[in-house]
Formats: structure tokens, sequence, C-alpha cells
């Protein structure tokens, strides 16, 4: 791990009422497979782990989780745990385009990369929250080292490679279809696509104008030749934190959220579908993921006397349980709840959850 750099910086955003001035520090470190840039927040906390982002394609870390942890409920969070933003290689502002013919990392490569960084700074356990290809990043990373995963935030996740059909679709669209357009059919809904918002207007843009747009569609193309991991309830290959799973409704990922719920351990897993968000959760929703980190906190043990109102606030919320913790027998409960009903339980230990919201 030679030419460690440390760069400090300080947030541009004005501070919302009682949010703390973040000093961030930007570091570069070696890996077998490139440099890597990743940028601190806070000072690490005892006996909790660092809380440690991965992006999906097309953005940085700043594009995909600045308007959540940013956002005014996260500031409980955020001064609980220390926080890690790693920039896949090229991704991260002012990068550099790779020369012709450079070899990008796989994904699983990428995943490799993230010891590196706990190493350096002194790090033993994480809770990770990746979107998109960032999601699958981690969870390779989990199932190579498990005893340093606590918890997963596992957002848009596709644990799939992609079939002969989703070639063949790939290729198609790709004759017609140029790399930024695809990245954004990714990364939202067709029918946030359609309806053009100035949130899609926005992230367009930057796509499309990116210095670095060589660097994405190599990312791009890891993404899509990603292996895949092979999630087998009951079996080997899984998971074996606890895990919540998040899609947006009607996202593009939905079904394959869905389907990677089915191969988790439901005594693990909690499966959040979330109404009214479209393909980005965390850009256009970012107070009820914000709400349900908290939950997925509790439920771990942490930040046990945080207040919670907004999921409690929501028009419905639906409880579904499965498989009890033996595996004897299984049951289902759905809950309802009104705006007046009180907070949104977190689950009880062993059961797989999933709320709409």
């Amino acid at each position: 791990m030679a030419e460690l750099q440390e760069v400090q910086i300080t947030e541009e955003k004005p501070l919302l009422p009682g949010q703390m001035l973040e000093v961030a520090k930007t570091h570069s470190v070696e890996t077998p497979y490139g440099s890597v840039n990743f940028t601190v927040y806070g000072t690490p906390k005892p006996k909790r782990p660092a809380i440690l982002t991965y992006h999906d394609v097309g953005l940085n870390y700043k594009s995909c989780f600045q308007p959540l942890f940013q956002f005014g409920d996260m500031q409980e969070i955020i001064q609980n745990f220390v926080r890690v933003h790693v920039d896949a290689p090229g991704m991260e502002e002012g990068a550099p385009v790779f020369p012709l013919g450079y070899q990008y990392p796989s994904l699983d490569q990428l995943a490799d990369t993230i010891p590196c960084i706990l190493q350096y700074l002194n790090f033993s356990t994480i809770i990770g929250v990746g979107v998109g290809a960032g999601a699958y990043i981690l969870s390779r990373y989990a199932l190579n080292h498990q005893d340093t995963v606590e918890g997963l935030v596992l957002i848009n996740i596709d644990p799939n490679a992609k079939g002969w059909m989703d070639w063949a679709a790939h290729k198609l669209t790709g004759l017609t279809s140029s790399i930024p357009e695809m990245i954004l059919g990714h990364l939202f809904s067709q029918e946030e696509l359609s309806g053009n918002s100035e949130l899609v207007q926005k992230y367009r843009n930057i796509i499309t104008h990116a210095p670095n747009l060589d660097n994405i569609e190599l990312y791009w193309n890891s993404y899509n030749n990603r292996r895949d991991l092979n999630f087998e309830r009951g079996g080997d290959v899984t998971l074996k934190c606890p895990v919540m799973l998040v899609v947006g409704d009607q996202a593009p990922h939905e079904d394959a959220v869905v389907e990677c719920n089915s191969k988790l351990d439901p005594t693990q897993t909690s499966f959040l579908k979330m109404a009214d968000s479209g393909g980005q959760p965390q850009l256009t929703q970012p107070g009820k993921l914000t709400e349900a980190f908290k939950y997925f906190l509790q439920g771990m043990g942490y930040m046990a006397s945080s207040c919670m109102t907004r999921l409690s606030r929501s028009r419905t919320a639906s409880l579904t349980s499965a498989a009890s913790i033996d595996g004897s027998r299984s049951r289902s409960r759905t809950l309802s709840q009104s705006s007046e009903s009180g907070t949104l339980p977190s689950g009880p230990p062993g059961h797989t959850m999933e709320v709409s919201c």
C-alpha cells in the first residue's frame, strides 16, 4: 500500500439547524487492482463499526449518497458512526481518464480492494451500504470476509449474472442507445425517464457530460460481466449478517431484489419496498430510508433510544414474516397501520420483514 495521500476538505453545503460542520478526509490507497479513493467523515467510535458505502454505475459517492447523508434526520446516525465513502477507480471527482486498453477491475476484484481500505484505516468491522453495482461489491466482500461485516443495506441489488437473453437484449439496446442512456435506464424507471423530472434531467446531464465517461463505461462493462453470487437459502453461500434489501416500487431492479430476498436467510433479512421512490430511493425518499436505517441499526443493538417518526406516520405498512428461527414451521401476519397507530415495529429477530411505505 504505497503512495498514500490524504487531503482535508469540508462540505460546502449550508448546514441545517443543529447540524455540525463535518470535516472530511480524502485518502488514496494503492491496491492490487489500482489506486482507490475514499473519503472519511467523523472519528471512529469505540466498539462500533464504520458505515462504508459503495456507489452505483454512473455515480460517485457524492452524487449517489449525499442527499441521504445530508438529510436532517440522518444526523442522529452520523453522529454515532464514522463513515467511509468509497469511490470506484476512476469515478472520483477530477479523475483522469484511463489510457486506451486499461483493464478495469471486475466487481469481484473491486470487492478485494476493501480489505486494503480497512487495513489502512485500522477498522475491524463495517456496516455496508451499497447501491446497484456497489451493493453487489459489498455482498461479494461479505461472502469472503464474514467476520468483518456486521450488517448490509443493499439497494437495487441484482445478485445474478446476465443470462443469454439479457445479453442479447443488452447488445440490441447498445445498437440504438448511447452509454449514458443505457446507464440512465439502469438507474431510473421507465416512468421516471418518460416523465423527465428535474432529478432525471440533473443526472442525465451529469452522466452525459462527465469528463470521465470512458471510465464510467469501463465500470458499466464490469457490472454487466458480473458473476452470479449463487445465493442459496439454507446453503453454504449466503449472507450471514443482518441484511436490509431496499428497492423502489416499479424500479428497474424490483424483480431482482425480490428474487434475492427469496434466496437469503429469512431470519436475517428485511425487505423494504418503497412506494413513490422510483429507481433511486436514497435520492427520492431519503427520509423514509433514514427511518428504516434507524430501525435496522436498532435491530443490531445500536441506537436503542433513537426517536422514530417518519415511517410511523406512513399511511400503511405491511409486515410479512415467514419461517421461525429454527425453521421448524412457517407463519405469516400482516399489520396494517394508520397514522394514528403509533410507531412501526422493527420486527423481532427471526423474521423477514417487508414494509411498503
